[in-house]
Order: C-alpha cells, then structure tokens, then sequence
C-alpha cells in the first residue's frame, strides 16, 4: 500500500456526526506512512465524477479535529449513484486518473450499493482499488450493524423535541388538544419510535407511536385518540413520514409533488399534516402539527457525545480494513452488551446492506401497533447518552467549517 492515494466521499442526508466519521478516517490515514495523498471528493460521487478533489494533508491535523465536532457533512453531499455506463467510465477514468487506490464512502443504503457498484467495476476492469463503506443515517435501517452513526443523535433531539411537545400541549390542552409531530422514516420507524423515550410516565408525551412497518387503521387510530382526550384531555402523536395506508399507498407523499430521487425513492411529507386532517374532521379537535424536516439530522447542540465517539471509532475502523487490504466491506458496529453498554467495530460485505432496509423489528412494537415495548427502549438508552457543549460565539454554536483547498 506505499503510496496509495485514499479518497473520501460523504453521501446522502448530513447528519449531526457524520463528519466525525470523515475526520476520524482522515487522521487515522494521516498516522499511516503508506499513505499518499490524502483526499476528499466535493459532493460525493458528482465532485468524482466531474474531478473535484479537496486536499486534506493541506487542511492539517488540528482543522480535521475541529471538523468533527461540526454538524453537515463538511466536503459536501450528494444522492446519486452510477446512473449508467458513461458515469461507470466516468468514475474508473477519474480514479485511475488520480492513480486512487483507497476509496472510502460514507453513507446509508443506497450509498453502500454506490459503494458495491464502484468495488465491482474495479475488479472486473482489473484496477486495484480498496473500497470500504462507512455507515451513516439516521433512519437507522442499515443490515448487519447493531445501529447507524447518526441515529443516537437524531433520536435525542427528537425525544427532546417531542418532550417539549407534550408540555406545551399539556398547557393548551383546554384549547390545542391533538398535536402531531412527523419524523423522518420512509419505510422503517426507526425514528418516530425514538420518540418514545421521551415518556417518563403513562400519560407522557408522545401517546401514540404510528410507525410505517403499522398500516395506518384510520378507525382504531381515531378510538385510541379519542380514549386519551377522554381520559387526560391531550394527545401527542409521533408519525413516521413513511406512514402507510392498509393498501400499501403512503399516507401522503405530496401527491408526487416533489417526484423521486435518482435512486427512485418517493420525496415525502405532510403525514403530519394528513393525520391532523383525519383528527379534526372526524373528532373535531382543535390540531396542531409540526414537521422538523432537516433539522433532525443536524442538530450540532444536542449531540449524543457517544454517537460521536462512535462515529469516529467508524472512520478509524474504516482505515483499518483498508490498510489490511480488506476491501468490499462496510464498517459495522458490534454490540457486546447492553448493561454495561460495549461495542466495537466489525464489518460486513458490502452486497449484504447495498440497497437493502432493515425495518424495525415487529417485536418491538405494543400489541396495538401504536407503540413502541420496553426492549426497544432499553436498546436505544446507551446510543443517546452523553452531552457535549458546542463552542459558543454570540451565545449561538460556533461551527467550525473546511477550508477548502483543491488539488
């Protein structure tokens, strides 16, 4: 490996660690002397394929350790794959072209099978390239790994949020009785069920869980609903953007809207807005709804100090499998126990997650398929501990960003 140049590309939805996991692969490549270059592609798999490589030896050690206590993903993100054969020949010239012998990629599923698709057209051309995926997302809905950096941080900030919630619609409830907050998920619920942690007691918020692995039964969801206004006189609903009707059909999708990615995935939203719709014309509770979009991802205030520890233990770990010329693999996380909470860092073939969701398990969900059960939340508890307090300028965080320097 004398001399091999490494490349990195981030992929997919930023998340509030994710570039943790980059910096950690880059000081690692930096401790190694069989290192070459040392680069990153802007904006994933389009900066490779148009040749736009950012230089992070000339970065230097103490911006990389910054970085990884910023928020986004810092070389720029993209969704695409390798559309067609020009972009495979595209994508092998340019590799070639900068002589790369290491290629790291960081993202969720469909970026794993980018990954698998670039290690395959490596080998079958005969080029001699170490492809190792990183996982990352915060839907949580990667095979193999015990959990997704990413996630730890999402689920706290969305428990937080709907915390929050559920004491303002505790306040208002002689007025704002019903309120409905959509998370990310658009086929596993891995999100909207992290909201479940925010219950302390019986009657915290959130009341109902609906989770896209449930269809959405519009009768036995409106006599639950009406069972809590009855009872306590409020109901916080947690829904999963990918929330489904029993015919398969989402919730809502914008009425196709905002179309498909290149990858095929539907764009969502508005199951908030479709539950609110269904709560107020057949029970006629006054609704509230909020959808927190983007901002779940990237939360840089309330990250989980060991999602980012992990993360970076990722990137390290990524290094790792590259100079042991273990390429065609993605890292995964290990989980050796849960009281006391160990993990480490193992890996599988990247053709086992490439374009494959793991949805959440139907043995967490409660018998009415609006909940989440304890063993699901003891699972979770490790993942959101810890807090780190950004460096703050103005009384707001004080991210730092990349300099980019091009080769």
């Amino acid at each position: 490996m004398s001399g091999a140049n490494l490349l990195i590309a981030q992929s997919g939805g930023p998340t509030a660690v994710v570039n943790a996991s980059a910096a950690g692969a880059a000081l690692a490549a930096l401790r190694l002397r069989g290192i070459g270059g040392l680069w990153a592609a802007e904006d994933g798999l389009v900066g490779l394929l148009d040749g736009r490589l950012l230089d992070l030896r000339a970065a230097g050690r103490r911006a990389l350790r910054a970085l990884s206590r910023s928020p986004g993903a810092a070389f720029g993100s993209c969704r695409r794959g390798l559309m067609d054969a020009a972009d495979r020949e595209r994508a092998l010239a340019e590799l070639r072209r900068r002589d790369v012998r290491i290629f790291l990629y960081v993202g969720g599923n469909d970026s794993m099978r980018t990954a698998a698709d670039i290690d395959r057209l490596a080998r079958d051309s005969g080029y001699e390239l170490c492809v190792v995926g990183l996982p990352k997302t915060i839907d949580n809905d990667l095979l193999v790994t015990d959990h997704c950096p990413g996630y730890g941080s999402a689920a706290k900030y969305l428990a937080t949020t709907v915390m929050e919630a559920g004491l303002d619609t505790e306040a208002l409830s002689s007025s704002d009785r019903v309120n409905v907050i959509e998370t990310m998920g658009r086929d596993a619920g891995w999100l909207a069920a992290a909201t479940a942690l925010a219950r302390r007691g019986g009657d915290d918020a959130p009341n109902l869980v609906l989770l896209p692995e449930t269809p959405f039964d519009e009768d036995r969801f409106c006599s639950a609903v009406e069972e809590r206004l009855s009872r306590i006189g409020r109901c916080v609903v947690s829904v999963a953007e990918g929330l489904r009707r029993p015919d398969g059909a989402y919730l809502r999708a914008q009425d196709g809207e905002f179309g498909a990615d290149h990858f095929g995935n539907a764009q969502l939203g508005g199951a908030a807005l479709a539950v609110k719709a269904v709560v107020e014309s057949r029970l006629g509770a006054k609704t509230r709804f909020s959808i927190p979009s983007t901002a779940q991802r990237v939360a840089g205030h309330w990250v989980s100090g060991r999602d980012l520890g992990e993360a970076a233990a990722v990137g390290r770990a990524a290094v790792g499998l590259a100079a042991a010329g273990l390429g065609g693999r993605m890292v995964t996380l290990r989980r050796l126990s849960t009281s006391p909470y160990r993990c480490t860092t193992g890996s599988s073939s990247l053709d086992e997650v490439a374009g494959r969701t793991r949805s959440f398990p139907a043995e967490w969900i409660s018998e009415d398929g609006m909940g989440v059960r304890d063993a699901f939340l003891e699972y979770l508890r490790p993942l959101v501990l810890g807090e780190l307090r950004p460096a703050l300028r103005g009384g707001l965080p004080d991210y730092p960003r990349l300099e980019r320097r091009y080769l």
